[in-house]
C-alpha cells in the first residue's frame, strides 16, 4: 500500500470569511502547497485535510462565483 501522505506543517491557513465565534460550520483553506489546496474544518484543526489538486479548486471556484 503506497503512503499517500501530504506534510502540511509549512502551509498558512486561512479561515473563511463567515467564520463566527457561534460554532459556525466553515473551512480553512491553505496556501503555500505548490501542487494542491488542502480544505479542513475550521471547528477540527487537528483533524483530516482534504486535498484537492490547484487546478480543480480553482474551477470550483470559479463556479460558485
Amino acid at each position: 500500500m503506497r503512503d499517500s501522505r501530504v506534510e502540511l506543517s509549512a502551509v498558512e491557513w486561512r479561515r473563511s470569511s463567515y467564520s463566527n465565534t457561534q460554532g459556525g460550520e466553515c473551512v480553512e483553506v491553505a496556501d503555500g502547497h505548490p501542487t494542491l489546496v488542502p480544505v479542513r474544518d475550521s471547528k477540527r484543526p487537528q483533524g483530516p485535510a482534504l486535498l484537492f489538486p490547484a487546478p480543480a479548486w480553482t474551477a470550483f471556484l470559479a463556479q460558485i462565483k
